[in-house]
């Protein structure tokens, strides 16, 4: 009897940008705040695009992460993750994307906001641009 093969089910995929804003939605889902998604494929050759996020704590880091990586997991896994046991700084990186989980004093500290400036703001729904830490969600 010939052995048939079958096909494995193949992930749907996500192209950089819509990746990229899918990060930004997990992000605002956990209260997030201050989210921007930056083009940085004309300024750089590491990614395509930088998602730049503030949570309060610790432990709302880490769910930001948890949240990404959760959501993210049917269009592929992520590469490469840092920080996430301390929470005050966590870097995934999805290869075309890399995302930026800060607790607020070390964003402002390291500034990747102003480091950046030159890259192109990618559009977010107004809801997750005016997001910010005083807001009430």
């Amino acid at each position: 009897m010939p052995v048939t093969r079958t096909k494995a089910a193949e992930k749907p995929t996500l192209t950089a940008r819509e990746r990229a804003r899918k990060c930004a939605e997990l992000a605002f889902d956990k209260k997030a705040f201050d989210i921007r998604v930056l083009d940085i494929s004309r300024v750089s050759s590491i990614a395509d695009y930088l998602v730049i996020i503030s949570g309060a704590s610790d432990k709302q880091n880490q769910a930001i992460a948890d949240s990404i990586r959760t959501g993210l997991k049917k269009y592929g896994k992520v590469q490469d993750m840092e920080g996430v046991s301390e929470g005050k700084w966590i870097v995934m990186d999805y290869g075309d994307v890399l995302v930026h989980i800060f607790h607020e004093p070390l964003r402002r500290y390291y500034d990747l906001d102003g480091l950046w400036g030159m890259a192109p703001e990618l559009e977010l729904p107004e809801e997750i641009r005016k997001a910010r830490k005083a807001d009430d969600f």
